[in-house]
């Protein structure tokens, strides 16, 4: 029942992300961070269709994160970035028009974009797209995701500026920012701002290497006795993200259906990987 849950939210995000990108971002020229952003300033050089264009760099990019990032990365963004350009072509020929202030048309896009990409992140998965090249530059060079990731929105918007103007790229911004607080509202929703989870399991040794290789968190290991068989254990402590909370129920849920996991919430978190970043990150 999980799986299909999944896959329904998986669909539901990206129909919504489909409908910022037709509805708003490419009728209004917005300079957003996404696929879509980059195809409205790409147009006016090379003159191609928008909505191909970004399917094309959907797709493109899919291909490139799955043959540098591995088999997991492929499997947690295949159904979005093949849904992606199946709905937004769907959708180009279906137009709903639209009439509102640009300003406004750069906010509804960051909304209903962010919400979407939301969705699909609390299963686990991701649409892809933009995310990848910071992913596949920080497996090749080392550097830190998150200065990837504003080298890549520095980029945008500059190329926004040299293909429309700054003002253009300053509404554009508008999107990225309404983007970020949706996502990060959708991910919260019924959820703290982190988990710490207590996982109980014969197989804590397999579950432990898991979570440092798929979600790049650490974990604390107690030693512990069972009340009622008075058997040494041991407890896997991991404090984890709203976004990371799904991965990291399913790779219990794969190892192990039969752990013990206890989940609380962890509002006020302070080090690494929540307050500053690890090196190796």
């Amino acid at each position: 029942m999980k799986t299909w849950t999944n896959l329904v939210m998986i669909l539901t995000g990206t129909f919504i992300l489909a409908v910022s990108v037709e509805y708003f971002i490419l009728p209004y020229d917005i300079l957003s961070g996404g696929v879509a952003g980059i195809a409205v300033a790409l147009e006016p050089f090379f003159h191609i269709d928008k909505t191909l264009a970004a399917n094309a760099m959907v797709l493109g990019l899919f291909v490139i994160g799955a043959l540098i990032l591995g088999k997991q990365f492929a499997l947690n963004t295949l159904l979005s970035s093949l849904a992606y350009p199946v709905f937004t072509t769907l959708l180009a020929r279906h137009p709903v028009v639209i009439t509102i202030d640009p300003v406004l048309a750069s906010f509804y896009a960051g909304l209903l974009g962010g919400a979407g990409i939301g969705i699909v992140m609390r299963t686990g998965a991701s649409t892809g797209g933009m995310d990848i090249p910071p992913l596949v530059l920080h497996k090749l060079t080392g550097i830190k995701i998150a200065s990837l990731v504003m080298i890549t929105d520095a980029l945008t918007v500059l190329l926004g500026v040299i293909a429309y103007s700054l003002d253009w790229a300053l509404i554009g911004m508008v999107s990225v920012f309404a983007s970020g607080v949706a996502v990060d509202r959708v991910l919260q929703w019924g959820q703290g701002n982190s988990k710490a989870v207590q996982i109980i399991s014969d197989d804590w040794m397999k579950i432990k290497e898991e979570i440092n290789r798929r979600i790049d968190r650490g974990t604390t290991i107690f030693d512990v006795k069972g009340g009622y068989t008075m058997k040494d254990r041991k407890v896997i402590l991991c404090v984890v993200t709203a976004r990371q909370y799904g991965a990291l129920m399913e790779i219990i849920h794969e190892t192990d259906p039969r752990a013990f996991v206890i989940t609380m919430d962890a509002a006020d978190m302070h080090g690494e990987g929540f307050t500053y970043s690890s090196p190796n990150i």
